[in-house]
């Protein structure tokens, strides 16, 4: 028993005895004895795990981003059809990011990795089925809608990941997270690389995810945990939609994340089509974009736990503007050089943004417990818990943005022949992303921008520039 005005014990080590040896019944990453002692070692190991599982369920999702470099004239179907098929796949992934982020709450994170990275097997054996010309274009649809399923892992993976590390260590942990998922893009396009070059066909590439798939969950089972602690809180889900802050993070994450899956679905058909690149061509060049956003987003984490996420975010959306105000120019000028140049720039800005953005949402919901008036450990439950359920909300909302840059390439060569038109509408977003930035997180303290908030006036007052 603990004697009055003196602290709890620190627990020594996590516990599993209620649910099995899988579920760890006591966990408290704050408290840095037990971080020190057997946290960190048990977090870190989960991590690797759910990037694991998460990388291949990004290249699940984003494997028709390649399957359309395969299919020829003789397949049937037009650069409108081909942009129609990526965005729907865009979209079922962006839906089930919000169940896959409440299903480890109700399944546990472990148990929920070992199902959704099974559940991969499904889009991809149906690929593998029907991949061949004279399959209808309804068909290429359902089974590319299916693949979208691939998308929800980030999700569950992120809200998983968020429970796991301190608050100070949640830049660099959700960064390397999602950066280790991401990366999942480029990696399915080198494979198919090799394979188009090897004059193989796309039921090659399909065929070596099957059995990495089984891998993944097999690891998943024997390696990671679940955390007691993260309880299905329905009450959670309806305070992080009530507040303010989830959509206009929601906002942003459109004009970071949803430019990085939208380009890494769009990138190797504009080059065909504007610029008339074979599939083999086009896959020479569309990994390299992906590739190093997905390796710099840990950093735009890391630079957002040091600098503060708001401030990182605001220069980058100089950066994201700057780089299509010269895609534009690039564009209508034909110049593929100067074209592939900046689109790889803008690749990595979108992943270092990516980064930051996510480190902003613990951060935010964490200033407001202390605007509340909570410390200590209060104010990190009342953090994680909006925060883990907000970035469901935030994940799907900025998966959408990858839809409507499909469909805005769609509609621009359908319009002007040229992806001009889509590019000049993505500039004068990432402007509008630069002024709500500033306007939200910079130019006012926490109890002044926050409707949602109860803190009064009278309580602290903290800058957002700091999350």
């Amino acid at each position: 028993m603990t004697a009055p005005g003196t602290a709890p014990a620190p627990p020594t080590a996590p516990t599993a005895q209620k649910r099995g040896s899988r579920w760890i019944e006591e966990w408290d990453p704050e408290n840095e004895t037990f971080w020190n002692e057997k946290g960190e070692k048990i977090a870190r190991r989960n991590l690797v795990f759910s990037v694991l599982s998460e990388h291949i369920g990004f290249s699940i999702w984003t494997m028709w981003s390649v399957l359309v470099l395969f299919m020829g004239p003789e397949y049937g179907l037009t650069p409108a059809d081909k942009f129609l098929l990526t965005s729907m796949v865009t979209l079922v992934g962006a839906v089930v990011r919000v169940p896959y982020t409440f299903a480890v709450a109700i399944f546990g994170g472990r148990n929920w990795t070992i199902v959704s990275a099974g559940l991969l097997l499904v889009p991809t054996i149906a690929a593998f089925t029907v991949m061949e010309p004279g399959t209808s274009f309804n068909t290429f649809l359902l089974v590319g809608l299916i693949a979208g399923i691939g998308g929800g892992n980030f999700a569950s993976s992120m809200t998983n990941i968020n429970a796991f590390f301190p608050l100070r260590k949640k830049g660099w942990a959700l960064g390397l997270n999602a950066g280790g998922g991401n990366i999942g893009v480029p990696v399915i396009q080198l494979i198919a690389l090799a394979v188009i070059g090897a004059s193989g066909g796309p039921r090659v590439l399909l065929g070596i995810y099957i059995p990495l798939i089984v891998i993944a969950a097999i690891l998943a089972a024997l390696f990671m945990d679940n955390l007691a602690s993260v309880k299905n809180d329905t009450g959670a889900a309806k305070d992080a939609a009530k507040d303010a802050h989830t959509w206009i993070m929601a906002f942003l994450y459109i004009g970071t994340f949803g430019s990085f899956i939208g380009y890494a679905f769009a990138f190797g058909q504009v080059l065909q089509v504007q610029f008339g690149r074979t599939p083999l061509q086009a896959a020479y060049l569309t990994f390299i974009g992906p590739l190093l956003g997905s390796l710099i987003r840990p950093v735009g984490g890391w630079l957002a736990d040091k600098y503060g996420g708001a401030r990182i975010t605001l220069y980058n959306y100089v950066g994201m503007a700057a780089a299509t105000g010269i895609l534009v120019f690039a564009s209508m000028q034909k110049s593929l050089g100067l074209f592939v140049g900046v689109f790889v720039v803008l690749f990595v800005l979108s992943g270092l943004g990516n980064g930051s953005t996510y480190k902003m949402i613990p951060g935010i919901f964490q200033a407001k417990a202390v605007a509340r008036g909570l410390e200590g450990e209060e104010a990190a439950a009342y953090g994680r818990r909006l925060s883990g359920a907000s970035m469901g909300l935030i994940g799907a909302v900025g998966a959408l943005g990858g839809v409507a840059i499909n469909l805005a390439f769609r509609q621009s060569f359908i319009s002007y022949g040229s992806g001009t038109g889509a590019f000049v509408a993505f500039l004068a977003f990432y402007g509008l992303c630069f002024a709500v930035t500033w306007a939200v997180y910079l130019r006012r303290p926490v109890g002044r921008v926050t409707a949602a908030s109860s803190a009064s006036e009278s309580k602290p007052q903290l800058s957002y520039a700091e999350v």
